[in-house]
């Protein structure tokens, strides 16, 4: 696997890599997404600079809806983006290779299992987190690390060309994401949450933000045709993104779920405490039973929204 050249920063074509498979059922409650054409309808207009709040505004807002299961649904692909499609791909996009199977595996484990398609998008490998290695070794190794993880968890994978601590917060970023949404064609978007301890996790909110609107444009030019089918972007659960972050939406998940994720992220050397003192898998599996409490669920994973999308509009008391 290599990284996309150069050129592939504006007019990214990369292959994906690994077979889609099951699943998207929320056992505590679904959002139902906005989509950008009826934003647009709505008076979400323009094109042109973006700004990270305006594109927050065009970003696929949602209301809780409460006990609502999606059956299983899916097609196996060949590792390649393809036509036929299932009812729901989920694109988890992560600043460094880890934090998306850390984060949202939980969740991409769960709905690979029912149906759906799942993909990650690595914007940089996180190459500089080894102090015995150069990044270049490190690199190599995370990104061999990262393929073994996708196949467990069975997800597809992407790599960005980008460098560790160095992710660019412009619009050639922006648009180089915008077109691999494009390409993936997602219904649902995961990626961090705005406030974070780290440059690369607060620039990859900002760019995912805005590459969604731009992503819609049929204006905005990249090698893909414009996609208005994201529901809804969620922002996962860090720990190195916790100011401000609130649970909102849980969904619960099976034992065999967290099996799968535990088995798939303990594939990257640092996941083990080889390399960081800082206990990850300890700590996931520790929120996933939290979670799980709150939720009365047993095991589950907890995403945030926009503040604009936790609106509910209903007739009378339920």
């Amino acid at each position: 696997m290599r990284a996309l050249s150069k050129d592939s920063v504006r007019e990214p074509s990369a292959r994906l890599i690994g077979p889609p498979d099951p699943g998207l059922v929320w056992r505590v409650g679904r959002l139902r997404g906005v989509s950008v054409a009826e934003a647009s309808r709505n008076g979400w207009k323009g094109a042109g600079a973006v700004t990270p709040r305006a594109a927050s505004l065009a970003t696929l807002y949602a209301t809780l809806v409460v006990a609502v299961a999606l059956g299983p649904r899916g097609v196996r692909a060949q590792g390649t983006v393809t036509s036929g499609a299932p009812a729901r791909t989920i694109l988890a996009i992560g600043a460094h290779a880890g934090d998306a199977e850390l984060t949202t595996g939980l969740l991409l484990a769960h709905q690979r299992r029912l149906g759906d398609r799942t993909v990650i998008l690595h914007l940089t490998l996180g190459e500089g987190g080894n102090p015995k290695l150069t990044p270049e070794a490190y690199g190599e190794q995370k990104r061999r690390e990262a393929q073994a993880v996708a196949a467990a968890l069975g997800a597809e994978v992407l790599f960005a060309p980008y460098k560790d601590g160095q992710l660019p917060d412009d619009d050639a970023s922006r648009r180089y994401v915008a077109d691999v949404i494009r390409q993936v064609k997602p219904t649902h978007i995961l990626t961090h949450w705005g406030q974070s301890i780290h440059k690369d996790h607060a620039a990859t909110h900002r760019i995912v933000s805005d590459a969604v609107l731009l992503a819609s444009l049929p204006g905005v030019v990249t090698a893909h045709a414009a996609w208005r089918g994201i529901r809804s972007v969620w922002y996962a659960e860090n720990w190195e993104d916790p100011d401000g972050f609130r649970p909102y939406v849980y969904v619960g998940v099976a034992p065999e779920d967290s099996t799968r994720w535990r088995e798939a992220v303990t594939k990257y050397e640092f996941v083990g405490g080889k390399i960081s003192s800082f206990a990850y898998l300890d700590y996931y599996s520790a929120l996933m039973t939290l979670r799980g409490a709150e939720s009365r669920r047993g095991r589950a994973v907890s995403f945030d929204i926009d503040q604009i999308g936790k609106r509910r509009v209903i007739d009378s008391l339920p």
